[in-house]
């Protein structure tokens, strides 16, 4: 285990050294300056001989290795520099957003495993063939309905037709309600697909039949028995659509109006704000290994056959 463990902590910092290499040399040949879309504006008055010092104070005319060495340093050091549009530091920026980010992917995360394992469970259980069939096209609906098209449809639906969930002045709880099931949606179809190929599997292994002989109910031999061999798979995959649910959020916080990384995100694209993307893209990377390291470890747990030594009989 400790050897497992110091192996994918060694995976974990070549991926985030990479993440950061390929972000920043993608981010500087972007065409376009944020000093200048911002200073250059006539209406700051800001002669060129001023915008060559800010240009220096920000170090945008060094040169391009200085440029990484340094960010790379900075960011080792828990600094990730300035936000040119905000004229603040990032760290500031990321802290004033990163909550309702990370509520809105823990929230969805959570709703996208319980609505895989319904619709799952569903497709399993089911009484008829054709229903079966029907529920098993379900998850290949969901993952091909657009992120933006789904949020603007729920708003029409559960805001201003059925007025279950108000969109001015709403609670907490209810701000959420729609975002979530939004970010849920596409995230829940390939946990759903997984999980329903995985279900299928365990149910023919011998120990299924065995159980069934003793007289257990269907429903019972899946939920205590066939479950627990059918989770790996999908612990795994959750931990790889982890990543996307930064992507997911971008769009839904634009939708709904949410004041998070993804609004922060777009602005920073709108306004190239280099230093913004880049702190962006190394903590989703951050997240996405976190997160992966997590499933590595849970993997044991879930199957006791990977505690096993190789070559040793079950």
């Amino acid at each position: 285990m400790t050897t497992m463990i110091a192996t994918r902590f060694g995976q974990a910092v070549l991926v985030l050294l990479l993440a950061f290499t390929a972000s920043f040399l993608l981010l500087q040949a972007l065409p376009g300056d944020a000093i200048l879309i911002k200073y250059q504006n006539p209406e700051m008055g800001l002669s060129p001989e001023q915008i060559a010092q800010i240009r220096l104070r920000y170090g945008a005319d060094a040169p391009i290795w200085a440029q990484y060495g340094n960010t790379l340093v900075n960011f080792l050091q828990g600094s990730f520099g300035y936000s040119v549009q905000a004229g603040v530091p990032v760290n500031t920026v990321l802290a004033a957003n990163a909550w309702p980010t990370l509520k809105l992917a823990s929230l969805a995360l959570v709703f996208a495993v319980l609505l895989a394992g319904l619709v799952a469970f569903a497709a399993t259980l089911a009484p008829f063939n054709w229903l079966r069939n029907a529920l098993q096209m379900v998850p290949s609906l969901m993952i091909s309905v657009p992120v933006f098209w789904l949020g603007i449809m729920l708003i029409q639906l559960f805001s201003f037709r059925l007025r279950l969930v108000p969109i001015i002045n709403p609670s907490e709880f209810q701000a959420l309600i729609l975002p979530v099931a939004t970010l849920a949606v596409p995230i829940a179809a390939p946990l759903a697909q997984i999980l329903i190929r995985s279900l299928d599997e365990i149910e023919t292994q011998p120990f299924v039949a065995v159980a069934r002989a003793k007289g257990a109910s269907r429903p019972f031999v899946l939920w205590h028995h066939v479950l627990r061999n059918a989770l790996l798979p999908v612990l795994t995959i959750a931990g790889v659509l982890f990543g996307e649910l930064l992507a997911g959020a971008v769009v839904t916080e634009t939708v709904f109006g949410i004041n998070g990384l993804g609004r922060v995100t777009e602005q920073a694209v709108s306004n190239q704000d280099t230093a913004v993307l880049q702190a962006i893209v190394v903590l989703a990377a951050l997240g996405f290994v976190l997160i992966n390291l997590l499933v590595d470890l849970l993997a044991p747990l879930v199957d006791p056959r990977l505690n096993r030594p190789v070559g040793a009989k079950a």
